[in-house]
């Protein structure tokens, strides 16, 4: 789920006009060793806290279905994350990455959400809204002061960016649907001299298609063969 909201964030600022520019659109923890290799203009997304939001945990499991409508699956509720990101610009002059962070602030601020054009993935799958806050974190998210630090870089004017995105829940295979009824065998064993007697199976013969409500459904049956008496015949 990271790698897409990742991938949505590259997309939604790319379409910005960043990529037609020549601007370089990263990932990297902007420390002090990765600004002195830096040699371009450069917006970086740092990903720095990942909280769950407990109070959308939802519970109980909902059906997964294939094309023809069968149950092949069951599924725990999708869990909330909370993904804080530091947006920086880099360039050669101060007044270059505030321009560019310019840019980036008016793109990412004129979207509620990431794009469902630009969802892949389980992203897609779920078809839920991944919310986007702008210029604000997490109230329990570290401060941008705390970030630089423990970066061993400078203060720089940055963004942070929330992402609200759901992972999907736990999936687990159901049983394929029964076709086939229950064998019944007598308890006993047969008695001395007696044949033993074969399992019935619970489902009418010679019927190719069960009909829509399955082997439950009524249907003419065939009387019931005489008992034969057990022991000796008198």
């Amino acid at each position: 789920m990271i790698h897409e909201v990742d991938e949505a964030l590259r997309g939604l600022l790319g379409e910005s006009g960043l990529a037609a520019s020549g601007i370089e659109i990263v990932f990297d923890a902007p420390s002090r060793e990765w600004a002195a290799r830096r040699n371009a203009p450069t917006v970086c997304v740092f990903l720095y806290d990942i909280r769950e939001d407990a109070g959308r945990r939802g519970s109980g499991t909902e059906e997964v279905h294939d094309a023809d409508g069968h149950v092949v699956a069951r599924r725990t509720p999708p869990r909330w994350f909370e993904l804080t990101y530091l947006v920086t610009a880099w360039a050669n002059r101060p007044q270059d990455e505030h321009r560019l962070l310019s840019q980036v602030l008016a793109c990412l601020a004129a979207h509620e959400a990431l794009p469902e054009r630009l969802l892949s993935g389980s992203l897609a799958e779920l078809g839920l809204t991944v919310g986007l806050d702008t210029a604000g974190a997490g109230p329990d998210a570290p401060t941008a002061s705390d970030v630089w630090s423990a970066l061993g870089g400078e203060l720089k004017a940055s963004l942070g960016v929330r992402v609200r995105a759901p992972l999907v829940g736990a999936r687990r295979a159901a049983a394929p649907p029964v076709t086939e009824g229950l064998v019944v065998r007598a308890t006993g064993g047969p008695r001395d001299g007696e044949e033993p007697v074969p399992g019935r199976r619970l489902r009418y013969r010679e019927v190719a298609d069960p009909g829509p409500d399955g082997f439950a459904g009524p249907r003419e049956r065939r009387p019931a063969p005489a008992r034969r008496r057990r022991g000796r015949q008198p």
